[in-house]
C-alpha cells in the first residue's frame, strides 16, 4: 500500500483505480484503462479563462462564454488520456468547476494558471502559460510531449465551422499531429453521421501559443460560438465528451505514429 503523491489517497501498488479532484466529485475517481499513451506527457490549456471569459454567444437566453465550455472539453480530454496512461498537466485549472453535465456553464473568474492569478493583460496572460508549459516540459522525463491549446470561434451568426487545428510554423511534427487529428474526426464522423461528411481544415499559424512553447503544439478551434448548429456541439454535454475522446483517439494514433517514426 502506498500515497499517491498527488491526492494523498491511499492505493494498491497493483491498482490502477486513480483519483483527480480537479474533475469534480462526479468524476474524480477513474481508472487506467489501458497503457496506450503509457511514456507520453500533455500539457493541456483551455483558452482565456481568469477575467477574461473569452468569446460570448447567446442560446436560449443564456450568454455562453467560450472558456467555460472550452474548460469543460479540456478536462474530459485529460480524464480521457489519463484513462489511457498519460501523464497530463493542467494548465488552467478552476479548484471548483469540475466536469459538469449542464448545457449552460455559468461564467466566473475563479480559473487559476496552475494556482498563479490569472493576469488582466492579454500578453502577460499568454506568456504566464507559456512559461509554465516551458518550464514543465523542461523537466519531463518522457520523450513524447505535446502542448494542447482548445478554443471555441467566433464568427458571423450564420458562418458553420467543423472542428478545425492550426500548427505551428516550420513543425514538421505538428503538422503531422493536426493532419492526424483531422483524419480521425473525419473517420469519427463517418461513422457516425455517415452522410454529414467532414471539412475542419489543417492550416500553419503563427499564434503566440504555438510559437513560444517548446512541446509539439496543437491548437485545436472547436466551432463557431455564434453559430446556432455548432453550439450543439458543445451545448450537449454528451458531445463535449464525444470531443474529447475523438481526440484522445486522434493523440493515440500520433502517438503510435510517432513510435514507428523514431
Amino acid at each position: 500500500i502506498s500515497k499517491d503523491a498527488k491526492t494523498g489517497d491511499v492505493i494498491s501498488k497493483n491498482s490502477t483505480n486513480r483519483k483527480e479532484p480537479l474533475f469534480g466529485s462526479k468524476y474524480e475517481e477513474y481508472s487506467i484503462k489501458s497503457n496506450k499513451l503509457k511514456g507520453t506527457c500533455f500539457y493541456l490549456s483551455s483558452g482565456h479563462g481568469g477575467p477574461d471569459p473569452g468569446a460570448i454567444g447567446k442560446a436560449d437566453g443564456y450568454e455562453l462564454h467560450e472558456h467555460e465550455y472550452a474548460y469543460d472539453i479540456t478536462l474530459r480530454l485529460a480524464r480521457c488520456l489519463m484513462e489511457e496512461g498519460a501523464t497530463v498537466h493542467m494548465i488552467i485549472q478552476d479548484s471548483q468547476d469540475g466536469i459538469r453535465d449542464d448545457r449552460y456553464l455559468s461564467n466566473n473568474e475563479r480559473a487559476t494558471c496552475m494556482g498563479e492569478t490569472i493576469p488582466l493583460n492579454q500578453l502577460s496572460r499568454l506568456q504566464q502559460r507559456s512559461d509554465k508549459i516551458n518550464e514543465l516540459a523542461s523537466s519531463t522525463k518522457e520523450k513524447y510531449k505535446r502542448a494542447v491549446f482548445i478554443h471555441l470561434d467566433s464568427r458571423s451568426q450564420k458562418k458553420q465551422l467543423d472542428v478545425f487545428f492550426y500548427h505551428a510554423k516550420n513543425s514538421s511534427k505538428g503538422k503531422i499531429l493536426t493532419k492526424t487529428m483531422q483524419e480521425t474526426f473525419a473517420n469519427q464522423y463517418d461513422k457516425h453521421q455517415p452522410d454529414r461528411g467532414f471539412t475542419g481544415t489543417v492550416s500553419m499559424r503563427e499564434l503566440y501559443m504555438l510559437s513560444n512553447t517548446t512541446p509539439v503544439g496543437l491548437y485545436a478551434e472547436l466551432g463557431n460560438i455564434q453559430n446556432s448548429f455548432d453550439q450543439r456541439r458543445f451545448l450537449e454535454p454528451s458531445n463535449r465528451q464525444a470531443l474529447a475522446k475523438w481526440m484522445c483517439m486522434g493523440f493515440i494514433q500520433d502517438y503510435e505514429n510517432w513510435k514507428k517514426g523514431k
